[in-house]
């Protein structure tokens, strides 16, 4: 069964509420095996295992938090193997014009660089949810919608 690999930080719970969020969208997709796991909890095999890996962190100057970075620099010793892995990225702010996408686009390049595909939005919020402060009820359909669209890729490519 394809797993989907929601990993997040939060320190005042925003973005944990729309990781749950987002978990939830991609819970509503049959055939996928889904996990919700704080970033300091994540292990690099856990990155390696996961079929499909969506991350979320809070934007600090316009920047993923200092813990998903250093998941993130840890992964190098990985370099290659999250080739062809779906990834997806949200984040929440403290304002609008925070750095939002800045964080958004931070998360999604270091994907890249490892292989991964990415999902993105042709609607608004493009690179990924964004919510300011607490999500709002829209801003966590946004999540849900990015875990279900994050899901169906993984099972389109797997089959």
């Amino acid at each position: 069964m394809p797993k989907i690999l929601v990993v997040y930080d939060s320190e005042t719970g925003n973005t944990e509420k729309m990781a749950h969020a987002v978990a939830e969208g991609a819970q509503k997709v049959k055939g996928v095996d889904v996990t919700v796991k704080k970033v300091d909890r994540v292990k690099l095999e856990d990155l390696m295992e996961a079929d499909g890996i969506i991350m979320g962190s809070p934007t600090y100057y316009g920047q993923m938090s200092a813990k998903m970075k250093g998941l993130i620099d840890e992964s190098e010793k990985i370099h290659g193997k999250l080739k062809g892995k779906v990834g997806a990225a949200f984040t929440s702010a403290g304002g609008t014009a925070s750095g939002a996408e800045t964080t958004l686009l931070s998360i999604l390049q270091a994907m890249l660089i490892h292989g991964m595909i990415i999902q993105g939005r042709s609607e608004s919020k493009h690179y990924g949810p964004a919510a300011v402060e607490a999500p709002n009820q829209e801003e966590l359909e946004t999540c849900k919608e990015t875990g279900k669209r994050t899901a169906q890729l993984v099972l389109k490519l797997k089959a």
